[in-house]
C-alpha cells in the first residue's frame, strides 16, 4: 500500500471520528495529524485547528540532510520531515508569549538531552526574581522529559509537564510540545537536524 493512500485512510478515519464528536468543519478536513483532538485540549487549540495542515518542506529548505525541523509560530505547529521525506509529523505547540521574546530564522539541533534540568535565564529571572536557579529533572521542570538544544543560546525545543500551555502563547522564548511528542520527535531527530522558525 503506498504512502498516500495510507495516509489518504488515516485522514478518512479522523475525519469519521471527527465527524461522530462534533469536531468536523470545512477546516479541519485539512488535518493530518489527529493528536491535538485525542487529548481533550483546551478550547484555545481546538480554535487554531484549522492552522493544522500538511505542508511541504520544498519551500522552506534546500533539502533534506539530517532531516528539517520547521515551527510555525503564528499556526503554532511544528513539522518534521526525516532525511529520506518519507516521515513528515505535525505536532502543537506552545509559541512565546510576546514578539520580544520571539526569535525568527534557521537554526539547528546541537544537542539532545533526555531529562533535562533547566536554569533560568538572566532576563527570565530580571522579569521573575522569585523563580528557583535551578531545577532538576523531574515533574516540576518547565523543559519537560526531552530537550533539543538549538545553536541559539537559551532556545530549545522541549517538553512540558503543564499540558495547559499547548496551542497557547505561554513560553520564555522557546517551543513547547507534549512530553509524549517531544520524546517521539527527539527519537527521530540527531545532532545537526535543520531548523527554521517562521
Amino acid at each position: 500500500m503506498s504512502t498516500r493512500t495510507m495516509s489518504s485512510m488515516k485522514r478518512r478515519s479522523f475525519l469519521t471520528g471527527a465527524a461522530a464528536l462534533g469536531l468536523a468543519s470545512p477546516a479541519l478536513g485539512q488535518a493530518t495529524n489527529s493528536t491535538e483532538f485525542r487529548r481533550g485540549i483546551s478550547d484555545d487549540v481546538k480554535r487554531n485547528a484549522s492552522s493544522f495542515r500538511a505542508l511541504d518542506w520544498q519551500p522552506y529548505f534546500s533539502d533534506l540532510t539530517n532531516g528539517a525541523i520547521l515551527v510555525d509560530i503564528t499556526s503554532r505547529a511544528l513539522h518534521y520531515w526525516d532525511e529520506t521525506g518519507t516521515t513528515y509529523k505535525l505536532y502543537p505547540t506552545s509559541v512565546p508569549l510576546t514578539e520580544d521574546l520571539t526569535r525568527r530564522g534557521r537554526t539547528e539541533i546541537v544537542r539532545k538531552v533526555d531529562g533535562p534540568d533547566w536554569r533560568p535565564t538572566p532576563s527570565m529571572k530580571e522579569r521573575n526574581p522569585e523563580w528557583p536557579d535551578y531545577v532538576p529533572p523531574g515533574p516540576d521542570n518547565p523543559l519537560g522529559t526531552h530537550a533539543l538544544y538549538l545553536s541559539w543560546q537559551y532556545y530549545r525545543i522541549h517538553g512540558t509537564h503543564d499540558t495547559r500551555k499547548i496551542g497557547r502563547r505561554s513560553s520564555n522564548g522557546c517551543i513547547g510540545l507534549y512530553n509524549e511528542d517531544i520524546a517521539e520527535l527527539f527519537g527521530m531527530s540527531t545532532v545537526g537536524t535543520q531548523v527554521l522558525l517562521i
